[in-house]
């Protein structure tokens, strides 16, 4: 526990001395102020473009709530994976990691740490654009059309789960940031796929990030989707167990 405790405060400080929490914060920071905000504009600049005579239907709190998850399932996703994927490669590359190997850390709790960082960022960014979306969609639509915000943003905390674990796996088994990326898309990518598939749709991971909408009207039940939420904790530790096998196996 000391040396989880030791090496998780050292992946915090180098987060920080990076400055990739405070990229990311302000990143998510925008998308939670923006989602609201076009979701506002966008009847406007309808107007401006085809004139006063083009039929526009009145935004709701729905159509804020589509622009968040939409900006985070399209762009935040890969930002966050673009700024982590080199999470293990890199240290290992520079050689970061000898000198504690040496010393007698555990390389378990080098890949346990670092999932935990990741996860401990990804949950902080992702409540505070939900936080800042959830207070200005709540003063520029103050209607009834978004039932359970909460329920819908809970998969997007599970997914992190798997996602973050995704990451340190890729990034671990690859030779650079850029292999672990590649990695890290081609396996969403199988999950895009297996999200057409309508049988598989409760039993995917990527439909966490999918569905959010249904779950916030309450059209979905997120009971509903608690085989997805199972394969995902499984996958998650899974990842984690092959990580610190294949971190055994490579030389530091």
């Amino acid at each position: 526990m000391t040396q989880f405790l030791a090496f998780s405060k050292k992946e915090l400080l180098e987060t920080w001395r990076t400055k990739k929490l405070v990229l990311l914060f302000v990143i998510f920071m925008i998308f939670g102020l923006m989602s609201p905000l076009v979701a506002k504009l966008t009847p406007e600049i309808l107007k401006m473009s085809f004139g006063e005579e083009f039929p526009i239907v009145a935004p709701t709190s729905l159509d804020s709530w589509m622009q968040y998850y939409k900006n985070l399932s399209q762009i935040g996703l890969y930002l966050f994976a673009i700024v982590f994927s080199g999470v293990v490669s890199q240290e290992i590359q520079k050689g970061t990691l000898v000198h504690l190997v040496t010393k007698g850390l555990n390389r378990s709790v080098i890949i346990g740490s670092k999932w935990f960082i990741l996860y401990l960022q990804w949950t902080l960014i992702l409540s505070l654009s939900f936080v800042i979306t959830f207070g200005y969609t709540y003063f520029y639509f103050p209607d009834n059309a978004s039932a359970h915000p909460w329920l819908a943003f809970f998969p997007l905390l599970i997914f992190g789960l798997f996602f973050c674990s995704l990451i340190i796996f890729t990034s671990t088994v690859a030779r650079s940031s850029f292999e672990g990326l590649l990695l890290t898309i081609f396996v969403m990518i199988l999950g895009y796929i297996g999200g057409v598939f309508e049988s598989l749709t409760t039993w995917n991971p990527v439909s966490l990030i999918g569905q959010n909408l249904a779950i916030l009207q309450g059209t979905d039940r997120l009971s509903e989707y608690l085989p997805s939420i199972l394969v995902t904790l499984l996958l998650t530790i899974v990842l984690i167990v092959m990580s610190i096998n294949v971190l055994k196996r490579k030389k530091i």
